[in-house]
């Protein structure tokens, strides 16, 4: 995928830039694969806001992306690559032998025409989905398994993967792309290559309008509110937060506050994002 510049016929057109879409080959999605996308607008029964600066937006329709690749041993030919308005990666309609179309995360370097197939038997290839103790050290993948048969959970998003970094009795030794080790069983799933639209996070919307289409509504400073409505907000002029540290507007700290309690899979990392060892 590649980056392109718009002509500056506009102020905000001057710095803005899109997709060329260079990867997608099929414009229209399979109907049969689409359902419907209800909007909630950040409000719930009651029609009050719960989840803020959601709003508005294109409609869009929902592909439903096969993520568990439990279709084992029989080999699938790739018809097109699409675009998904759901997610940054870029999703790839299949065919099996037996007729059945799927939606899959498109990998960098799957084309049309190409085989994928799923299941232990299947082959270390771009595309192809098989337990991690069938894959070799070393490896880059995706859309990754954390419980057997439960379908992918993690490294879904665009240019993203998790290399394999080693193997040992029940468990594999994942480095995502945080940074962070993990392990995972070995007989988890995981869809071999590099996740593709790579060039996703260089876009840069130019306006806001951009933003807005996707349904996310404005973020207000607590600082400029009133007193009534963030910790931030009253005083004459530009007044500090008159606080120890930042907060949210519900008063919880905003900054390095820990809300990961003890969890249960604490004990499968073994290396934090920010570098720190666990000791289990």
């Amino acid at each position: 995928m590649g980056i392109k510049k718009y002509t500056a016929y506009t102020p905000s057109r001057r710095n803005m830039t899109g997709s060329d879409f260079a990867e997608v080959t099929k414009k229209t999605p399979e109907k049969s694969l689409v359902t419907s996308l209800k909007k909630n607008a950040g409000r719930n029964n009651q029609g009050k806001i719960t989840v803020r600066h959601h709003g508005g937006g294109n409609r869009k329709k929902y592909r439903q992306i096969d993520f568990r690749r439990f279709k084992d041993d029989i080999p699938a030919t790739v018809i097109g690559v699409e675009y998904d308005p759901n997610r940054t990666a870029n999703i790839a309609l299949i065919c099996y032998a037996d007729g059945e179309k799927s939606y899959i995360l498109a990998p960098q370097g799957l084309t049309d025409g190409m085989k994928v197939m799923n299941g232990p038997k299947a082959e270390v290839r771009v595309g192809n989905c098989l337990p991690l103790e069938n894959i070799p050290v070393g490896t880059e993948v995706h859309n990754i398994e954390m419980h057997p048969g439960k379908g992918g959970q993690l490294v879904r998003s665009a240019g993203t993967s998790a290399q394999l970094m080693a193997k040992e009795g029940n468990y594999a030794t994942l480095r995502l792309p945080s940074g962070e080790m993990r392990m995972v069983p070995v007989d988890c799933r995981a869809t071999v290559g590099v996740l593709g639209n790579g060039d996703h996070n260089l876009i840069h919307y130019g306006k806001a309008g951009r933003v807005r289409h996707m349904g996310i509504r404005p973020t207000v400073r607590g600082s400029v509110m009133n007193p009534n409505d963030h910790p931030h907000g009253g005083g004459e002029g530009k007044a500090p937060v008159g606080r120890p540290g930042p907060s949210t507007p519900w008063g919880k700290p905003a900054l390095g506050y820990k809300t990961r309690r003890k969890k249960a899979s604490d004990k499968l990392i073994v290396r934090r994002r920010n570098g720190k060892a666990i000791n289990n």
